[in-house]
């Protein structure tokens, strides 16, 4: 059998893939326009979690994770979902555009080295330190002087908070490994993140935090179908034919697909200074992650 070369992917899941995940970008802020963030959230892993559980039943059989492993699976689920998800939609209602969302959440896997390099002691290469540098000029060359154009501080501030918690979710599926399966993990950590969302909505949001009944339906059905359990299928063809990393390596290709759909579904658009930003920090993404280039195979 011929080897596979490293870093090739399929191409049409991963275009599939960049696609999906640079969508979340686009029905988050949506979805914060017509229902309120926790509520909105709380719905989406109400229906992934129960999606998910019927996928892993009829395709993985019954649960075999330790008791250990799953309390792994739940804390890292409560972290990637939960906070990470929490702080980012918050973010979106006080003014985040999409693209400067999707940005700081492409700077993870870099972010991630980093992060293992001060908590954990691993090295962290001069390539991966420089492409965290460029990405977060990029970043900031994007944002600019008027910080009340992408949230205000506050908005700003909890962007950054959802990926800093997007870093640490990413350490802590290194913590779990990769021998449980994904799509029970998923099921788990889609459930264990719905009740605390609903607990902050109903507490923080009441009970009438939709607005507009039919489009909040339409994007917690997307958000949940779509970007929860499609994502899922998608990267696990990925880390299937393309290794663990195959979905970090693509990273860097979600902030300007993000900035299409922003602008063809919401309108945004970006100046010629935005675009300048937009390009440094994809270069400093795909420079620390070592993945510029991923070799794509039909």
């Amino acid at each position: 059998m011929q080897a596979r070369p490293v870093g090739a992917l399929p191409l049409v899941p991963a275009a599939a893939f960049v696609l999906v995940w640079s969508s979340g970008y686009i029905s988050g802020p949506y979805g914060v326009e017509h229902v309120a963030p926790f509520t909105l959230l709380a719905l989406r892993f109400v229906v992934a979690a129960a999606l998910a559980l019927v996928l892993a039943r009829m395709l993985r059989g019954p649960l075999r994770i330790d008791r250990g492993t799953a309390g792994r699976i739940a804390l890292t689920g409560l972290v990637m979902n939960a906070v990470q998800f929490g702080a980012m939609y918050l973010a979106f209602d006080a003014g985040l555009g999409p693209t400067l969302a999707s940005m700081l959440h492409a700077l993870t896997p870099v972010l991630t080295a980093a992060l293992a390099a001060v908590f954990l002691k691993e090295a962290l290469s001069r390539r991966q330190l420089l492409g965290l540098v460029i990405g977060v000029t990029g970043v900031l060359i994007v944002l600019g002087p008027d910080v009340s154009a992408a949230g205000g501080p506050v908005g700003i501030a909890l962007g950054v908070f959802s990926a800093i918690t997007l870093s640490l979710g990413t350490l802590g599926q290194r913590w779990i490994g990769h021998g449980p399966d994904p799509i029970w993990s998923a099921a788990i950590q889609f459930s264990v993140s719905a009740p605390p969302l609903a607990v902050l909505a109903l507490t923080l949001e009441g009970t009438h935090a939709v607005s507009d009944p039919l489009r909040g339906g339409i994007a917690v059905l997307f958000l949940a179908i779509v970007n929860s359990i499609v994502g899922l299928l998608l990267l696990g063809a990925l880390v299937r034919r393309g290794g663990a990393g195959a979905g970090s390596s693509l990273f860097f290709l979600s902030p300007p697909v993000t900035a299409v759909l922003a602008w063809v579904v919401l309108g945004e658009t970006l100046g010629p200074v935005e675009l300048v930003g937009l390009v440094v920090a994809v270069v400093g993404v795909a420079l620390g992650t070592g993945r510029a280039a991923p070799r794509l195979v039909s």
